[in-house]
């Protein structure tokens, strides 16, 4: 069981195994890790994780593991990193707890996860599908069966969904089996009930304790609201807020006098998890108000007649609470999957009649919460129904700080851990990523047998615990540093400049009078380390970054592409600080009036310029592209105020060749013969990628001559180069120096 082998991760071709959690290896790797079909075997890339294992084409490479997506980020990976493998035992899981989208969490019974989970192979810190274990079902698995509830759970959408595993027990590497107990993640209190799965049955037990603090927006019951004095960040919307309850519930005379109507309707939005939910509990009680609470999704996946019966017994339950003389506030969590803006079901219209009625009733407000405000019916926004709107925005390092302290201010927690520190380490993270941090770094401690947390374990949890407002198209960037990036002076200079002083240093700009630059582009020959320079500049900044290729936002329905441009720079900004980086970028923003497209790559264009200096500014967002055919890009993301700073990435020379050689070889223990100095004279034309490409053959040489060795030779380095070839093209060099020369002399 100690044997492991290191291999190069490749995305797999087969549609088959997408996020089956499913890795494919060469035959002769099966034999010799000792391995059987579908046993489990542990992974290690930036961070570890465990998947099923299974034989893969007799003709692929031999050095070659081929994982899906969702795989490769739960190792915190992108193609072509390499990765260990070796078999690793796995227990069964006596219970296991999963964090969802809100759809999910709402929408789907513990009893439904677990079906779709038995089979696999789930470590703490990882994501998982939806998609049940079908390559080679358990015993007794009624696949059909399982698709069928999650289709009618949560619609043609549940294929896309992705969950998160928050805890397990035992701890390490398990298995899903019939008896597991499952639960969902929530921010319950103590006496809240929380349902979970427990053998196909589905049943109810009292939640643990949460922390005190803006909490997730997951409620299974109305939980008692939280002090006003612990809505860290939320001041000025608690203020607001509280002042419009007082008006409608305590002085509607008042309003009525001067001429307005006492009803009150209001929109709160903000990004998942910052606690939206949460103040409107604790403002609602400050004023001696019930909350009567329903969850949009769950209504939404009824049918009709159920919709509207649940509907109006929130109504009704109001209504008795005003015939009382008392206040009530009717809070509708996640409207959007209610009331969507595009293809609103039949039922909105009733929906929309049953809170024009509430809304209407004496001491009854009408509160709507939704991460997506966009995509909420704006007949929902009418001026007789909610027609004022709250937004509760991202907490900043400083507020991030203050509520991790009042987060851990009940725990032990040893004295040299620096919240500070934390917050600057977490951008992006909301009340309910925080609330998660808390939860894995008393487990760390718990595992270490201590009495109190260190900043070891705070720490260390920010290696599985992830911010809910970025997508699973973030860069894991991992301990990359630009210090860690070989040669490159100017350029690496020239990205600091562009990018991190904007963000470090924002009040030398205003001193100064002058805006930062919104972004840059990042222009060189392929395999010259343009993206391995992102993810080098992410790490040194602490940065989030959302990374798209270009052809991935290009969609042949109208509109589509625009959304989806809208939507990335959206998530961005509640990531902030954050860096976008546009992959392909001549793929995405082509010169307009040459594409032949439907005038899709236009409105891409044209929407991507409006994001860049539209009418809302970005904020603590700055944008880098890539190419390496820049003269496709349309000019006008390249004028000042855009992409306004040009950085060509050039070959490696010889010197630059030898520090790529040495950083990719760093862990590879090579032979006394090993000279990487003069072996980098003789690789003229190889970029960053080839050297990283001779390094990987020489050692799978190594292995073909023995699975036992232990050193790579200058022989095998040698045998390398002809195997890997050259991939700079001299045409394409020259065309792009050419390139660069004109710049520099404008």
């Amino acid at each position: 069981m100690g044997t492991q082998i290191t291999l190069t991760a490749r995305l797999t071709p087969s549609a088959l195994d997408t996020r089956r959690g499913v890795v494919r290896l060469h035959p002769e790797v099966f034999d010799a890790l000792g391995l059987r079909q579908w046993d489990a075997v542990r992974l290690t890339g930036a961070r570890v994780s465990a998947a099923l294992a299974a034989e893969g084409d007799r003709g692929a490479a031999t050095g070659v593991v081929l994982l899906d997506d969702v795989t490769l980020s739960n190792l915190g990976i992108t193609e072509g990193s390499e990765v260990v493998v070796a078999p690793v035992e796995v227990a069964l899981a006596r219970a296991i707890t999963v964090a969802g989208s809100r759809l999910a969490s709402t929408s789907l019974p513990p009893e439904t996860v677990r079906l779709a989970l038995v089979g696999k192979v789930l470590s703490v810190g990882d994501a998982v599908s939806l998609l049940p274990q079908d390559l080679a079902p358990p015993p007794g698995a009624d696949v059909p069966a399982v698709r069928g509830k999650l289709s009618r759970a949560i619609g043609m959408t549940w294929t896309n969904e992705l969950l998160t595993v928050t805890s397990v027990e035992p701890a390490g590497a398990v298995t899903v089996h019939p008896s597991t107990v499952v639960g969902w993640r929530d921010g319950a209190r103590t006496g809240e009930r929380a349902a979970v799965a427990v053998g196909g049955e589905t049943v109810v037990q009292s939640a643990p304790a949460a922390p005190v603090g803006v909490s997730a927006d997951v409620a299974v019951s109305a939980p008692e609201p939280v002090e006003l004095a612990d809505l860290v960040g939320a001041k000025e919307a608690v203020r607001t807020l509280g002042e419009w309850f007082e008006l409608a519930f305590l002085r509607p005379e008042l309003l009525e006098r001067l001429g307005a109507a006492p009803r009150l309707g209001v929109l709160v939005s903000g990004p998942e998890g910052v606690g939206k939910a949460s103040v409107v509990r604790a403002v609602a009680g400050s004023v001696d108000a019930e909350v009567v609470e329903l969850a949009g999704p769950t209504i939404a996946v009824l049918e009709a007649n159920a919709a509207a019966a649940r509907l109006g017994a929130a109504v009704e339950q109001a209504r008795a609470r005003s015939s009382a003389g008392q206040a009530a506030v009717l809070m509708i969590n996640d409207v959007d999957a209610l009331l969507p803006a595009t293809s609103p079901p039949p039922l909105a219209t009733v929906v929309l009649d049953t809170l024009r009625a509430a809304i209407g009733i004496p001491r009854v407000a009408l509160v709507v919460t939704t991460a997506h405000p966009e995509a909420v019916d704006p007949r929902l926004r009418g001026v007789e129904l909610v027609d004022r709107e709250l937004r509760l925005p991202s907490p900043d390092a400083k507020t991030r700080a203050e509520l991790l302290r009042v987060l851990y201010r009940d725990l032990p927690v040893e004295s040299g851990v620096d919240f500070a520190v934390v917050a600057d380490r977490t951008p992006g993270f909301v009340a309910a990523d925080l609330i998660a941090l808390r939860r894995e770094s008393a487990i760390r401690a718990a595992l270490r047998e201590a009495a109190e947390i260190a900043a070891d374990d705070v720490l260390g949890a920010l290696q599985t615990v992830r911010p809910t407002s970025v997508s699973t198209t973030s860069v894991r960037t991992g301990d990359i540093q630009l210090d860690d990036v070989g040669d490159m002076v100017e350029t690496k200079q020239a990205l600091t400049e562009a990018v991190l002083w904007p963000l470090r240093y924002p009040d030398s700009f205003a001193r100064l009078g002058v805006a930062p630059p919104r972004g840059v582009l990042l222009y060189g020959p392929p395999g010259g380390g343009k993206t391995f320079l992102v993810r080098a500049l992410a790490g040194t900044g602490q940065l989030n970054v959302l990374s798209v290729k270009g052809a991935e936002l290009m969609d042949k329905w109208v509109g589509e592409s625009e959304r989806a441009v809208r939507e990335l720079f959206r998530k961005a900004g509640e990531a902030a600080p954050a860096l976008v980086f546009l992959d392909e970028i001549d793929a995405l923003a082509p010169r307009r009036g040459q594409s032949s497209d439907s005038g899709v790559a236009d409105r891409v264009v044209a929407a991507l310029l409006t994001e860049l200096d539209g009418v809302e500014p970005l904020r603590d967002v700055v944008v880098v592209g890539a190419t390496n055919r820049p003269e496709l890009v349309d000019p006008a993301l390249l004028r000042p105020g855009r992409l306004e700073r040009l950085i060509y990435v050039p070959p490696p020379d010889a010197e630059a060749r030898a520090a790529i050689l040495a950083a990719v070889s760093k862990k590879t223990p090579l032979g006394e013969d090993v000279d990487l100095v003069a072996y980098a004279q003789t690789l003229e034309g190889y970029s960053a990628a080839d050297c990283a490409a001779l390094i990987r053959e020489a050692a799978l040489t190594a292995m073909r001559e023995s699975l036992e060795a232990t050193v790579v030779t200058g022989k095998h380095l040698e045998a390398a180069r002809g195997n890997v070839r050259p991939s700079l093209d001299a045409g394409q060099l020259a065309e792009l120096e050419a390139y660069a020369g004109r710049r520099s002399e404008r």
